[in-house]
């Protein structure tokens, strides 16, 4: 499985951005997906997660209310549309995908998702 992460680039607070991660997979159906973030010093953090089917997603508490997660399984792409963007949402973001889990989209672990994109450089300026 391969991910590509894009669409990243500098926004005023406030503004809006939407990334991409497509996937080359032989089922792309098959994988649960989630965005990631990690700071300049801080540990790299959850941002959202996203079903196999898309019916089900889960938020970290900062960005619930202002980012969505989305995935084309036509395309085998996912999509994290960002809005009302804060300072603190800069970041490098990444894409991962999982293997299905006994465990819910929201209650997944940084180690349940076994592979990753390179990162898209995201950057808010106030």
């Amino acid at each position: 499985v391969q991910l590509q992460a894009s669409g990243g680039g500098s926004v005023q607070a406030g503004g809006s951005l939407r990334l991409s991660c497509a996937v080359s997979a032989r089922t792309f159906s098959g994988w649960r997906l989630g965005w990631f973030r990690q700071a300049p010093g801080k540990e790299r953090e959850f941002v959202a997660g996203i079903s196999r089917g898309g019916g089900t997603t889960a938020y970290a508490d900062s960005v619930k209310g202002r980012f969505t997660i989305s995935r084309d399984n036509a395309k085998s792409t996912a999509y994290l549309q960002m809005s009302l963007l804060k300072p603190e949402d800069t970041a490098v973001y990444y894409c991962a995908a999982a293997p299905l889990t006994l465990r819910s989209i929201a209650t997944m672990t940084i180690t349940d998702y076994k592979f990753w994109g390179q990162g898209t450089q995201v950057t808010v300026s106030s």
